[in-house]
């Protein structure tokens, strides 16, 4: 999963990246200090993994990543070059999702490029500059099929739909609201790649005190949290500053910080529940002496095709899947056990993965 990390100058951008990756972005007060997109990795968290490892004596443990890119901030006219304009476009294309950081705080010391803090004002000026950039994809493409449209019904019926997703994107609504017909006019759609269509994540970023009660009486982060039900996105509350100084903080530490500030979990934590919520995602876990792993699927994913993330023979060779579920296998202590309970079941290619599954994948090629 590639989550892309966007926002308007001096928001927070970069100081919430160094936190979540530890990469060492570059983060001062003044716009642009982020020029080229930062990359880092991060490990998912997953506690089932270190109880397996040691069930099954593994020598090593492999967890699910995320990969945050770190784009430049944008500014109005950016879809007409201004500021870093189109390098912040096209880094933005190639990510799963967008993690939108809004101000959502006062301080006289860190300049706003608009010169006040008004979070819905921000969203919608890098939501326009994506709609203006989707707009430009949507005449290319449009102006491409109309030329054999004349002897190709079926380019004809895609002009039409893209102009209709033209004339909805100039009323200032976003693609993803856009409502196709059916799965043929959804796939166009989805070909077009285009930015107001990708989930987003709303990253309401606030003081140290508002942390304390998830920031319910910040006037900015409830409009924040109001608009994003209207355009179907995720929202959590974050203080890139404290997260700052979690990241530098070892494993006990951070637990003994974040009791000290009443809270159960991290910013990072809270990110990366709302990716996997909000892009539909689970992970199944494969165990055994050489290593432990999770694999990152999306929900609804049959046994086949969750094989073929580990190898593509697997799903090309797909036998069956040797599955309990991780609940099962842990409450009975052993592999062994379960099986003896009835609990370790063998499933066809029909089967759905389900979040938690212990899989043994038997295949042959």
């Amino acid at each position: 999963m590639k989550l892309g990390i966007v926002g308007l100058p001096n928001v927070g951008k970069s100081t919430l990246f160094n936190s979540l990756t530890k990469a060492g972005a570059e983060s001062a007060n003044y716009p642009f200090c982020t020029i080229d997109p930062n990359v880092g990795i991060v490990t998912v968290p997953d506690k089932r993994l270190d109880v397996l490892s040691e069930m099954y004596h593994s020598k090593k443990v492999v967890p699910a990543v995320i990969e945050f890119v770190d784009i430049a901030g944008l500014v109005k006219g950016a879809s007409k070059g201004e500021g870093l304009g189109n390098q912040f476009l096209a880094n933005i294309r190639e990510v799963d999702a967008i993690v939108h950081v809004v101000r959502c705080f006062e301080d006289e010391n860190i300049v706003h490029v608009d010169g006040s803090v008004s979070p819905l004002r921000d969203i919608e000026t890098i939501n326009f500059e994506l709609i203006f950039s989707d707009i430009e994809v949507l005449d290319r493409r449009i102006a491409k099929s109309k030329k054999g449209s004349r002897n190709d019904k079926a380019l004809a019926q895609e002009v039409e739909l893209l102009e209709r997703v033209k004339a909805h994107l100039e009323d200032g609504k976003l693609a993803k609201t856009f409502e196709t017909a059916d799965e043929e006019e959804q796939a166009i759609l989805d070909s077009c790649n285009l930015l107001t269509i990708k989930p987003v994540i709303f990253a309401a970023n606030v003081c140290e005190d508002d942390l304390m009660d998830d920031a319910a009486s910040n006037e900015y982060v409830n409009e924040v949290r109001d608009y994003a039900k209207d355009v179907d996105a995720g929202v959590f509350v974050i203080c890139a500053q404290i997260e700052q100084e979690i990241a530098e903080l070892d494993d006990d530490e951070r637990k003994e910080f974040l009791e000290d500030l009443g809270l159960s979990e991290s910013g990072l934590d809270k990110l990366i529940a709302a990716s996997y919520s909000l892009l539909g995602l689970i992970s199944y876990l494969t165990s055994g002496e050489d290593e432990t792993r999770a694999w990152t699927i999306t929900e609804g994913t049959k046994a086949p095709q969750a094989a073929g993330k580990i190898h593509t023979d697997f799903e090309r060779g797909f036998i069956r899947a040797e599955v309990v579920s991780y609940d099962d296998l842990v409450e009975n202590g052993s592999i062994t056990a379960a099986r003896e309970k009835g609990l370790v079941r063998q499933e066809g290619k029909e089967y759905v993965v389900h979040d938690g599954d212990v899989i043994v994948f038997k295949f042959n090629v």
